[in-house]
C-alpha cells in the first residue's frame, strides 16, 4: 500500500432521483416539464369526481345490493350453551378470571361467552370443558 501522497482520483457526488410517490407531485411535474422531459399524466376512471354512489366500491350497483336478501352475520354463542358455561362454572366454585387463568385466556374472553356476544372457538370450547370437567357443545 502506498501512502505517499494526495489521492487525486476524481469523486462525483450526485444527488438520488425521487422516486414513487415524490415523482407525482405537482412541483415534481413540473420541474420535469422545464427541463424538458416527458411527461405523462392521466385520469384515473372518475378520480376526483362527487358523483352520486351508482357504483359501490365492490362494483356492484347499489340496487343490485339492496336487493340482496341472503343474511351475513357470524355464529354467535348460544342461550343454551351460556348456560351450560355458567353452570359448570358455578358447579366448579371457579370466578370467570379463574376459570380464564386455567384455560390461558383472558377474564374477557369467558365474559364474552358467557354473554353470548363471543364467536364459538372449538380450541376455547375444548379446553373449558377440560378443565370444567362437562361436554360443551354449540
Amino acid at each position: 500500500m502506498n501512502m505517499n501522497g494526495q489521492d487525486w482520483d476524481q469523486v462525483v457526488i450526485r444527488k438520488k432521483q425521487p422516486t414513487g410517490a415524490a415523482l407525482k407531485d405537482e412541483a415534481a411535474v413540473n420541474a420535469a416539464r422545464r427541463q424538458g422531459a416527458a411527461v405523462d399524466t392521466t385520469q384515473k376512471f372518475n378520480a376526483g369526481k362527487n358523483k352520486p354512489a351508482q357504483q359501490t366500491v365492490s362494483g356492484k350497483p347499489a340496487a343490485k345490493l339492496e336487493q340482496e336478501t341472503e343474511d351475513f352475520h357470524h355464529e354467535r354463542v348460544s342461550s343454551n350453551l351460556k348456560q351450560q358455561i355458567v353452570q359448570a362454572r358455578t358447579a366448579k366454585k371457579m370466578t370467570q378470571a379463574q376459570l380464564a387463568q386455567a384455560i390461558n385466556e383472558k377474564p374477557q374472553v369467558i365474559q364474552e361467552y358467557e354473554q353470548g356476544k363471543a364467536i364459538p372457538n372449538p380450541q376455547v370450547l375444548s379446553k373449558m370443558s377440560r378443565v370444567l370437567g362437562v361436554v360443551l357443545k354449540k
